[in-house]
């Protein structure tokens, strides 16, 4: 076991002691993010963005009700852009990114005790190791171990990273593009885009002054709509030497129109509708003006978002491949606008949502905003049929990807000379024209599977995920249905080029 995975190990049995004070599964790794945030400023030798009465040190040597007291405190402090000092006037403006980790922060913490466990079960660790290996490993590990357990349900913000990998590897993104996610969740995708690109480019050593600084400040655009999920987002970003533009907003109203166009644009978009029958707010939507379907909304602002030749890589489930109304008119926007060059039919059991099934759509926004350059032809994938029953027992794996990253080729725009695979292979091309005979339905299927991936499902926490998913699944399209009956204006527009 390295030192990263020992200490996500530690750091994750430190949710009994915070249970045991209150705090749920779903709030745990925020809770601890605090405290980790301040340790890490120490490690990091960033402590100067903070003030000294509320550095780590100061903390961690306090003791029963004057440690809580001056934690809670801390808390409200450094998340308070308005904070004055004895005199009545306004302190000094706070650090954007500590400012913006602690808004509206607060503890569940109670019992002084268990703070007084939390600090030195913190301080204790190896953080020489920890420092060698990489702290944004070790806070990616911990993210990724709240979102393994089920009961925590954060695996609802979780992209399995063996699928990111796989997506940056095709998309190669490059030094100075602008790279969006419009729903970073916990910020994976620009986090494995970052890497890459700082690999690929020498750890960024020899570069013109300025160009490393320019491309972690503003080559990177987020939105994350949840609070605390961009609070885990930001934390995972400054780990990994990113301080780009992250931003808590909902990308479906108009503050989504304010996110620069980019280059390559990679998402997990979430699935569902917009809650209480809200529908989108978007003033510059037209062809999902009228849905609460929030995945076709996202598809929409995703399409918009491209710069001319930009490209994208998006998780979508298999509902906006054949829903009509406002998903047809969407996928003919799409494959008017765009060049939609490949999907990639995922298996099930990758997500923590076991039931719902997902695609992969890689696209390439036109060059100009005519038609012409549209979509002449779309390859699938079929990675579901007879795929392993992916759950606890047999967990998603980098090399599980390796014979679709054969098949879609070196090009990222999708351009790579390409074999079809015929009726018994898992690569087939379809012409624009067969398509728009199946009545713009991308739901293509050709092989037969043997059983069902879920049939295969051994571990009792699987079996369960898998019905609450297919439950889940049944909501939502019932939940849709009933959107769209209620609604008087849920005509789609006709799509038109840009």
């Amino acid at each position: 076991m390295s030192a990263t995975q020992d200490i996500v190990a530690k750091l994750w049995n430190l949710c009994h002691v915070l249970r045991d004070d209150g705090v749920t599964y779903s709030e745990y790794v925020t809770e601890l993010t605090y405290l980790l945030f301040l340790k890490m400023m120490e490690e990091t030798g960033q402590e100067s963005r903070l003030p000294e009465e509320y550095r780590w040190a100061t903390l961690a040597k306090r003791e029963g009700m004057d440690q809580l007291a001056h934690y809670k405190h801390l808390l409200t402090s450094l998340g308070n852009p308005e904070e004055k000092d004895a005199d009545g006037k306004l302190k000094a403006a706070k650090d954007p990114l500590v400012l913006a980790i602690f808004t509206d922060a607060q503890t569940r913490l109670r019992k002084p005790a268990n703070l007084k466990s939390l600090t030195k079960a913190i301080h204790d660790l190896d953080w020489f190791d920890a420092r060698e290996e990489g702290l944004g490993d070790l806070y990616e590990g911990l993210l990724q171990k709240n979102a393994e357990d089920k009961k925590s349900g954060a695996g609802q913000y979780f992209t399995p990273r063996p699928l990111i990998d796989s997506l940056v590897r095709l998309t190669k993104p490059q030094l100075g593009e602008r790279i969006q996610d419009p729903a970073a969740g916990t910020g994976g995708f620009i986090v494995t885009a970052h890497q890459q690109i700082y690999d690929n480019n020498n750890e960024f050593f020899g570069l013109d002054e300025g160009v490393a600084e320019r491309q972690v400040r503003h080559c990177y655009n987020l939105a994350e709509l949840v609070p605390d999920t961009h609070r885990l987002c930001l934390m995972n970003l400054m780990l990994h030497g990113i301080e780009g533009e992250a931003q808590s907003m909902d990308t479906l109203t108009d503050e989504g129109a304010t996110l620069k166009q980019a280059d390559l644009i990679l998402s997990n978009p979430p699935f569902g509708t917009k809650k209480g029958g809200g529908r989108p707010q978007r003033g510059d939507f037209s062809t999902t003006a009228g849905t609460a379907n929030k995945q076709l909304a996202f598809m929409e602002h995703i399409i918009r978002g491209l710069a001319p030749g930009g490209r994208a890589a998006v998780v979508i489930p298999d509902n906006v491949l054949f829903e009509d109304g406002a998903g047809r008119a969407l996928r003919q926007m799409l494959m008017n606008w765009c060049d939609l060059h490949t999907i990639l039919r995922l298996p099930t059991g990758i997500f923590y949502a076991q039931g719902v099934k997902t695609n992969v759509l890689f696209f390439t926004r036109n060059a100009d905003s005519s038609e012409a350059e549209g979509t002449e032809a779309v390859w699938v994938y079929d990675m579901r049929a007879d795929a392993p029953s992916f759950g606890k027992t047999r967990p998603l794996k980098v090399e599980d990807f390796a014979d679709f990253e054969t098949a879609y080729g070196d090009d990222p725009y999708g351009h790579s000379e390409r074999q079809d695979q015929g009726e018994e292979g898992r690569f087939r091309c379809f012409t624009r024209e067969q398509i728009a005979d199946r009545g713009e339905n991308l739901d293509i299927t050709w092989l037969r599977a043997e059983e069902e991936p879920e049939d295969g499902l051994t571990d009792p926490d699987d079996i369960t995920a898998a019905i609450l998913g297919h439950l889940r699944e049944a909501t939502r399209e019932i939940e849709a249905l009933v959107f769209e009956l209620e609604g008087e204006d849920d005509e789609p527009t006709s799509v038109a080029a840009e």
